[in-house]
């Protein structure tokens, strides 16, 4: 069962498979954010491939998957190129937000998923990953506190680049990973 088709009592439930997804998630999400590409003008922002692990994680196996994935994942990611797992906590955590909004992007979309084709399912993909990308990385805004920044110094060298990055990766590569498994879900029945 996926969160495609899951109903809100089974959506906040955690089992086996919940615990598998979210594992794999994060290892996939940790290992593959190593390969990013820094985007000028900005402090510590990259473009990450990868990122879109964290909304597809979300979406297509709930947010209790997606949480897990962007917070454990992105920790796992920090910690192997040298930043340190807590360094940058309020950015782990804003991309569990993300994987979690993602993940009840279903609940809230579901008359475009619901028996629809897969340019429907896939749009609706990109719509929840970008919305959750949105207002997830809001937490950037916490580095005004933590790093005593000024908001227009968050805004333009922080939040801004993630956002338009990460809205980007999602955008585009979310459905291409949705296309690739909802055939792997069909035949293996999940």
């Amino acid at each position: 069962m996926t969160a495609l088709t899951m109903n809100r009592s089974s959506l906040w439930s955690i089992d086996s498979r919940v615990i598998v997804y979210s594992a794999i998630g994060a290892a996939l999400y940790g290992i593959l954010v190593s390969a990013q590409l820094p985007v000028p003008g900005t402090t510590a922002v990259s473009i990450r491939p990868a990122f879109a692990l964290v909304p597809f994680f979300g979406y297509a196996f709930g947010p209790i998957v997606g949480f897990f994935t962007g917070l454990v994942g992105n920790m796992i990611g920090d910690q192997i190129s040298g930043w340190g797992a807590l360094t940058s906590y309020n950015w782990s955590l804003a991309n569990g937000v993300v994987g979690l909004l993602a993940g009840l992007g279903p609940l809230y979309i579901g008359r475009w998923v619901a028996g629809s084709s897969f340019a429907n399912r896939a749009t609706a993909a990109a719509v929840a990953g970008a919305i959750a990308v949105v207002i997830g990385f809001l937490l950037a805004f916490y580095d005004m506190i933590k790093d005593q920044l000024d908001f227009n110094a968050v805004l333009t060298t922080e939040y801004l680049p993630v956002v338009i990055v990460d809205v980007i990766t999602t955008a585009v590569l979310v459905p291409a990973l949705l296309y690739v498994w909802l055939p792997t879900a069909e035949r293996t029945g999940r």
